[in-house]
């Protein structure tokens, strides 16, 4: 989501109003873990399935901001549309009963770039490894589209997947534009970050790919040394230095620097977006070379210092909440105290018709999330098969855009040689002119001489080869331009299969979603029914010495506890990594 300031922990905000709320009738929020320029994100989980996701509301001062209304979708449809292993999922997309929007996104643990650079700049392999899946993720955004426009180390997490220390999730495609929309921002206006903020965009410019290069270069600058190229208190200043100010050497800052990686933070630096690379497929050939060319070691920090350290593991899941398999052994608890406190059967009819609707409460949820279990995943199968095929389509456009990168860049360097060549031949037909006008002078004087004559025809000679050799450049360079705009032709055709598949796909698994909504609503109902029954037991039992001991089990039973006036309350527990997702 875009913002205009790193994220801000928020764990401690259990003063949330919104902590326990209901999004979409099926997503409860647990606890808040993050917060941008337009968003909040809180940690969520399904009532009735154990499914933990990342819930992004818009900021509730922003509601009436109908433009940030449709950033906010676009960054959902871009994000879901690129689908790539180093960009963070989208799950859903929608709005509350209230008109609230909201993003469901994978649940990511881990710590961004900022974090890790506070113990100082990273190992040269490490910074270009992290380098490395950044720009494959923002190649495959750019071939199908989308612009981040936003890159910064606060929208980057790095994680565990897989057994990889290192796993890079970009976040935060709120500025995206699958086409630019004047209608969702004022002219010229500025958006980003300052500090990762291309020339252009400093400008009121529209940002394109371009501006995700450069805010790499301030990426990979930041991972090499440990600081920003460009730094100042005051925000003009700051976008000043952006649009004009020459960044730093590395290696004056770390001198140890790789001569090439020195090289690439330059070219992606340049101010004018032209000098630098052509796309992120040119950036990812030489970071890839840059990889080859480096020693294999190990970049750990603490064995850099020369500490061992054993293999940490990856973080640990949320807690896990009591579910509805919960509701029976509690309904099976009330039933042991009833039974103690009225031996003889004689209890009042109230308990006993509340430890009824107890157990049929239970058996009734119990049903109903086995429902929509079997409901979700045939959801999530249909999510798989979409992914597959976005994934299998983005490969496709991902091959066809590194060949059309390679054919553009021949393409530049033949027009390159064109230039030189139609410079040269100019030169030659200038000189041949005056040999030849050398030969006739001598000829009409009768002081001619057969070396006027030779230096004439070489002259002319030299004229035709360089004549051939412009039609040898114009040639090569058509030939490649043409097979540049077969290429994007292809592409364009997978990107409209792309968008046509997108959204078919959104409407079978919006119906879908509707179907388990609406049952994850009355499984709702059948929570609200099962506390009141629970209230009434609990507040009749209580002064009951005989069942103390099992009020106290009911307590500390599972992840929910009965308070003073016995409402259940749900427990989110922490975590000792940091939980992120796009905020």
């Amino acid at each position: 989501m875009a913002q205009a300031a790193p994220h801000k922990s928020s764990r401690g905000k259990s003063d949330d109003p919104a902590l326990g709320k209901v999004i979409a009738g099926r997503y409860r929020l647990e606890a808040r873990i993050g917060e941008g320029g337009m968003g909040i994100v809180y940690r969520a989980r399904h009532v009735l399935i154990d499914r933990v996701v990342a819930v992004k509301l818009i900021r509730p001062d922003l509601r009436g901001e109908t433009h940030l209304r449709a950033w906010m979708l676009r960054e959902a449809r871009a994000a879901n549309r690129v689908d790539h292993a180093h960009i963070i999922d989208i799950h859903d997309i929608g709005e509350t009963d209230d008109g609230e929007l909201y993003l469901v996104m994978e649940y990511l643990v881990g710590t961004p770039p900022s974090a890790e650079l506070a113990r100082g700049p990273m190992p040269l392999q490490r910074g270009v490894d992290i380098l490395e899946q950044m720009g494959a993720a923002l190649s495959r955004a750019h071939d199908l589209g989308v612009v981040h426009r936003d890159l910064k180390s606060d929208n980057i997490l790095i994680t565990h997947r897989g057994g990889r220390k290192d796993f890079v999730k970009i976040l935060d495609f709120g500025l995206a534009a699958l086409a630019h929309d004047p209608r969702l921002a004022p002219k010229g206006a500025v958006f980003g970050t300052p500090e990762y903020m291309s020339p252009e965009q400093a400008r009121g410019e529209q940002a394109g790919p371009q501006a995700d290069l450069y805010a790499l270069g301030i990426l990979f600058f930041e991972m090499l040394t440990g600081q920003l190229p460009f730094r100042s208190n005051d925000r003009e200043t700051l976008l000043e230095m952006q649009r004009t100010a020459p960044a730093p050497r590395v290696s004056g800052i770390r001198k140890d620097c790789d001569e090439t990686a020195e090289k690439i933070v330059v070219k992606l630096l340049e101010k004018d977006q032209r000098r630098r690379y052509r796309d992120g497929h040119h950036l990812l050939e030489e970071l890839k070379a840059l990889q080859r060319s480096l020693p294999s070691q190990a970049w750990d920090k603490d064995k850099e210092e020369g500490q061992q350290s054993p293999p940490q593991p990856p973080p640990p899941p949320p807690p896990r909440s009591a579910g509805v398999t919960e509701w029976a052994a509690r309904a099976g608890l009330f039933s042991r105290m009833v039974a103690r406190a009225y031996p003889s059967g004689n209890a009042p009819k109230e308990v006993l018709a509340s430890t009824s609707r107890a157990w049929d409460l239970a058996a009734r949820a119990n049903a109903l999330e086995g429902e929509i279990a079997s409901h979700t995943r045939k959801l999530e199968a249909l999510e798989r098969r979409g992914r597959a095929l976005r994934a299998e389509i983005g490969r496709k456009v991902e091959e066809l855009a590194q060949e059309e990168s390679r054919a553009l860049r021949e393409a530049a360097a033949h027009a390159e040689e064109e230039e030189a060549a139609k410079s040269e031949l100019t030169e030659a037909q200038k000189h041949a002119r005056d040999a030849v006008a050398r030969a006739d002078d001598g000829e009409r004087q009768g002081t001619g001489n057969r070396k006027l004559f030779e230096q004439a025809g070489a002259a002319l000679a030299m004229v035709e080869a360089k004549r051939q050799w412009l039609k040898t450049r114009e040639s090569r360079r058509g030939e490649r331009e043409a097979v540049a705009r077969d290429l994007r032709r292809q592409i364009e055709e997978l990107r409209g299969q792309l968008s046509r598949y997108a959204e078919a796909l959104e409407e079978d698994l919006s119906s879908g979603r509707e179907k388990v909504a609406a049952r994850a609503r009355e499984g709702l109902k059948y929570e609200k029914a099962y506390q009141e029954a629970s209230n009434v037991l609990v507040n009749h039992l209580r002064g009951k010495p005989e069942c103390r001991d099992l009020l106290n089990e009911l307590t500390k039973s599972g992840n929910t506890n009965v308070q003073a006036n016995g409402n259940p309350s749900h427990q989110t527990g922490t975590q000792d990594s940091r939980p992120r997702a796009a905020g």
